[in-house]
């Protein structure tokens, strides 16, 4: 599995077509295309910007994961860490609370 199938992958994890994606990563949909396919690599710029949408980033470059901690997670966990990971502080708080609630309640 090459750079491009991994980018797909995050991608369709986080849950955008490829229209969205370049949108937030400052690309049009043909370089999305072409990343994907392989037949161009993106650069820093597009890397760093996907990395704000949740991307884990050196899981593409790399195809490992970030820590094996993180690798043992499903992809709806992973998509649970990344979209906390991208709120600010009082919505963490907010969000934390919430899962405890549920937990108290098993």
């Amino acid at each position: 599995m090459g750079i491009g199938d991994r980018l797909k992958e995050e991608r369709e994890r986080l849950g955008f077509n490829q229209t969205e994606f370049a949108a937030k990563a400052g690309a049009s949909k043909n370089s999305q295309y072409n990343y994907e396919k392989g037949e161009r690599s993106p650069d820093a710029s597009y890397l760093a910007a996907v990395a704000d949408q949740g991307v884990d980033v050196l899981y593409v470059v790399t195809g490992r994961r970030l820590s094996t901690d993180e690798s043992q997670l499903s992809t709806d966990e992973l998509e649970v860490v990344t979209h906390v990971r991208g709120l600010d502080d009082e919505d963490k708080v907010a969000v934390m609370r919430l899962l405890r609630a549920f937990a108290q309640k098993k």
